[in-house]
């Protein structure tokens, strides 16, 4: 999911407020290389999701709570992202507001992933899952932690016209850390049968991109005015309810919007690898090994990575479109947005219609279903920016950051939804009749949400100033005409 930045605090002293000093700018190519745990992150992201409700199958959990145990992600990341984000802004360690939260959200991933990864080495088998499952919960709190200060510690040292390259740069790394991790899947297929190796070596890259981080990264202390007033433990959450109280209307259309987008991008992002290997190919990861069932559930696996790979480039690539179209042309960001999304719900329709045991057409499906979580990532962040330049206007406070983070919120929303649906119809249905219906659910929500995505004011801040403006002097018009004809007649 999209990690939640922080917003600077107004009373912040020592570091100004967005992080930035007035020094010299700092060099792109190292602020690349801060960049990089956004990759890893991907990795682990990209890895552990599809694969959670197939690990929770194979240590001896039914089918459908195997998939609700994958609301971990979405309830964890609803709570977690804006209080940390809040948190990492007031913070005032010596070694800088970002750094101790990422270092403290590593290690506590190395301890939560490793005991999830490795519970059924030292737990028998019928008694693992008992302790992995609220594991899983845990290291989803845990990467949660590491992700949400990465964005926000380049956002800190880049200058102004470096933001939107570094936002280009995101876009790469997580493309870049998608095509890894299901090249990692497609060298140990089927995954859930390398659980351990695979987490001790995800664990370690994000060791080695942190490091690299952390030798370029250097973060000025805040300070913080020892005349301001005391805060309470809970002023992180306190902000956050302020904003969503100061949010314009924009934000809520957008934020539904955002829902019912990821209830799509959650079928393809978390349940296509079982799709693969249950449906399209009929196979099963807990028959024996040495099975034709077990053989057709690599086969599917391995389609399934051939999908993912193409997914990453695709995605890379219309971000890089979808940018340039929104900079370089006078298209609306709706009318970009949209169109991704109609795209993605023809998609869902045929996998769930029409593909049945066509392997390259399945792969094809997942390969375009990419483009809605594309517009998800790349155009959210141009309508944000336009409501803000429109409140600065006006003269109200501006929240960019704690407002990426809410619609980060109902991204998990959308995720929930799609998860808990899922999981009902797997207690009525076998696991390969219940996939595809999935895609039934993303194609209806994106549907929907197309068609809301179309009516967003994304009117750029000069023109809903302008008629702002026109109103206003429409109305003092017709005061004073009002006035002029009550004074003709009093004549």
């Amino acid at each position: 999911m999209p990690a939640a930045m922080a917003v600077p605090r107004e009373d912040d002293q020592g570091a100004s407020k967005d992080g930035k000093d007035g020094a010299e700018p700092w060099p792109l190519w190292k602020l690349m290389l801060m960049a990089l745990p956004q990759l890893s992150v991907q990795v682990l992201w990209c890895f552990i999701g599809p694969n959670s409700a197939s690990y929770m199958r194979h240590l001896g959990m039914g089918n459908s709570l195997a998939t609700l145990n994958n609301v971990a992600g979405p309830i964890t990341g609803f709570f977690t992202g804006p209080i940390v984000g809040a948190m990492s802004d007031s913070l005032t360690s010596s070694f800088g507001r970002r750094r101790p939260v990422i270092l403290a959200g590593l290690l506590s991933t190395w301890v939560a992933g490793m005991l999830f990864a490795s519970s059924e080495h030292f737990l028998p088998k019928g008694q693992a899952v008992y302790f992995a499952a609220p594991m899983y919960w845990i290291m989803d709190v845990t990467i949660n932690i590491l992700q949400t200060p990465h964005r926000a510690l380049v956002a800190d040292l880049a200058s102004e016209d470096q933001q939107l390259p570094m936002q280009v740069v995101f876009v790469f790394m997580m493309a870049i850390g998608n095509f890894l991790a299901f090249s990692i899947m497609k060298a140990f297929n089927p995954p859930v049968d390398h659980m351990f190796q695979l987490m001790l070596g995800i664990c370690a890259l994000n060791t080695f991109c942190v490091g690299v981080q952390f030798m370029v990264a250097r973060e000025k202390p805040l300070r913080r005015d020892p005349n301001a007033p005391k805060e309470s433990a809970c002023a992180p959450i306190m902000d956050v309810i302020g904003a969503v109280k100061a949010s314009p209307k924009l934000l809520y259309h957008l934020a539904g919007v955002q829902c019912l987008v990821w209830i799509g991008n959650t079928a393809w992002n978390l349940y296509a690898g079982q799709w693969f290997g249950n449906s399209v190919f009929q196979g099963d990861e807990n028959a024996p090994k040495d099975s034709h069932k077990y053989h057709l559930y690599e086969v599917g696996i391995d389609y399934f990575t051939y999908g993912g790979q193409g997914k990453a480039g695709l995605q890379l690539v219309s971000s890089l479109v979808i940018i340039w179209i929104l900079l370089k042309t006078s298209i609306r960001p709706r009318l970009v947005y949209a169109p991704c999304i109609y795209i993605g719900a023809v998609f869902s329709i045929l996998a769930a219609f029409v593909v049945g045991h066509n392997g390259t057409f399945a792969i094809a499906c997942m390969i375009i279903s990419v483009m809605p979580e594309t517009g998800s990532f790349a155009v959210p962040f141009g309508l944000v920016a336009t409501l803000n330049k429109r409140a600065e206007e006006e003269g109200k406070p501006v929240s960019t950051a704690l407002q990426m983070a809410l619609l980060n919120c109902c991204v998990t929303v959308g995720q929930q939804i799609c998860t808990m649906v899922l999981a009902g119809i797997e207690g009525k249905l076998s696991l390969e009749a219940a996939l595809p219906c999935v895609f039934i659910l993303a194609a209806a929500a994106q549907v929907l949400g197309g068609t809301g995505a179309l009516f967003l004011d994304d009117r750029p801040p000069t023109d809903a100033s302008d008629e702002s403006t026109k109103d206003e002097d429409s109305e003092t018009g017709n005061a004073e005409s009002s006035e002029e004809h009550t004074d003709s007649r009093s004549e």
